[in-house]
């Protein structure tokens, strides 16, 4: 295993800024073969860390991760059925700037569960007028230790989960928080402790009470997804309605939680325990909608003609998209565009043999679908090894329809989809976003099916016996 990092954890290990959380119950983020072991189902990003590192140690992962290993690309041979990857090595301390060491390993099949977003740059627009702010501009991925926001005016500039994150922990000892939005985005406010798996746990062994709060939980994240798509009128107003409760009456809930798109066009922001809404009934925290027009000496003036006093503005703008970590891919000396292939199950690309990536949900947990996808590579090299293959090849559908990977209308995907890979309009290139119906067919189908091709190495190139296999 290679890690370009120095530690394990990624999102968890990168991402310090104050009040760092989960915005999936941990239930179903946390891993099935061992359970979520505290009460919180919203964690704390430190807590979620300490976990992974904990079952890491437990299985003897730890001792098997190269880091300081950054892959930067990897060619595959069908002469030998091999990948050839280029990685670049540096020594642990070693300053950023520091000339990187190149190494070269082989491998009969090639894993990437890199995430698809870029662990280097997070996304900043190009504001006018930085230059003349006096006081800091700060981005979350990269939060800087030495920041200290006590008694100090914030402006978080977004709206999505980050900012509502990082509005009501800053708040605790800012002089003031300022949520600032060009448009609002859906909010939920949800128990950062479940109920259920308490009452659950004192009556019922372990071994019962973690899978059925697990599926308790899936369920109802696929009810409020359907119901979102089928009915997306009645979900905003259930939503809304929410927030109402939650704020002082009279409250501009049309102006400040009212978006312009459909609830789960993108992600929807929770509020564990409603601390978002709780610094906006004290006082300690407000949310503007409204436009940037410059960045001045002391703040921010926006597009209606106000201005934002600060002395630190967190530019929560989100994040850029990465496709296999940037991995340049190349087969029998042809560079592969990752962008112009198609996913075969969400975690094989056309025209790329023996390549798997742990691509997870966008509407649920992202390890539900990550523990499906593992499970379905051990399956797939123990059905290579007893059936004498070397290869396995994802073809590309027939028909000329292709569809973005990710069915979300959030910025940082629309700005990142041509980077991506695409999805068929059929399966097995279709993504259902459905976790049950993704279980029988990860763990229960056959592996032969139409959209795959398996033989042996063969020289020139070509795969010896190919079987163009039928479902």
């Amino acid at each position: 295993m290679l890690e370009a990092r120095g530690s394990l954890g990624g999102t968890w290990d990168l991402f310090r800024f104050p009040g760092v959380r989960s915005d999936s119950d941990m239930f179903t983020l946390g891993y099935g073969f061992r359970p979520w072991p505290q009460a919180k189902a919203i964690a704390d990003g430190p807590s979620i860390r300490a976990y992974i590192e904990d079952t890491a140690r437990e299985y003897g992962v730890d001792r098997q991760i190269r880091f300081h290993h950054r892959v930067v690309a990897a060619s595959f041979s069908s002469e030998t059925a091999r990948w050839t990857v280029e990685v670049e090595r540096t020594e642990p301390g070693a300053d950023a700037g520091a000339r990187a060491e190149t190494i070269t390993l082989t491998c009969d099949f090639l894993y990437v569960c890199s995430g698809y977003y870029r662990y280097d740059e997070g996304y900043t627009p190009e504001f006018p007028g930085t230059e003349r702010f006096t006081g800091r501009i700060v981005h979350p991925q990269h939060w800087p230790e030495d920041l200290d926001h006590t008694d100090q005016r914030v402006v978080v500039i977004g709206s999505g989960a980050t900012a509502v994150t990082l509005v009501p922990e800053l708040a605790r000892t800012a002089a003031h928080v300022t949520m600032l939005q060009r448009s609002p985005s859906y909010v939920l406010s949800l128990p950062s402790e479940d109920a259920f798996a308490e009452l659950a746990r004192r009556w019922l062994p372990d071994s019962v009470t973690w899978p059925l709060v697990r599926w308790k939980n899936v369920l109802l994240q696929m009810v409020g997804f359907q119901l979102s798509r089928r009915a997306p009128r009645l979900m905003a107003s259930l939503l809304r309605k929410g927030v109402r409760a939650e704020l002082p009456e009279g409250y501009d809930v049309d102006t400040h939680f009212t978006p312009r798109y459909a609830p789960w066009d993108q992600r929807l922001c929770v509020v564990p325990d409603g601390d978002l809404f709780a610094s906006i009934r004290e006082g300690r925290a407000s949310i503007v909608t409204d436009g940037i027009g410059t960045f001045t000496d002391t703040g921010v003036a926006l597009s209606s003609g106000g201005h934002l006093d600060a002395d630190i503005v967190v530019t929560a703008t989100g994040l850029n998209l990465l496709a296999i970590g940037g991995i340049e891919l190349s087969v029998d000396g042809h560079d592969i565009d990752v962008a112009s292939t198609v996913t075969y199950k969400g975690m094989m690309l056309s025209g790329v043999p023996n390549f798997a990536l742990s691509f997870g949900y966008t509407n649920a947990s992202w390890t539900l679908k990550c523990d499906l996808v593992s499970r379905y590579v051990c399956r797939l090299l123990g059905y290579m090894e007893r059936h004498d293959h070397q290869i396995c090849l994802p073809l590309a559908p027939a028909g000329p329809e292709r569809r973005p990977l990710i069915d979300l209308q959030a910025g940082y995907v629309r700005r990142g989809e041509h980077l991506m890979p695409k999805q068929g309009a059929r399966p097995p290139w279709r993504l259902h976003q459905n976790y049950p119906r993704d279980l029988v067919s990860f763990r229960h189908r056959r592996l032969r099916d139409a959209g795959i091709r398996f033989g042996r190495a063969r020289p020139r190139g070509r795969i010896e016996r190919p079987e163009t296999l039928r479902g």
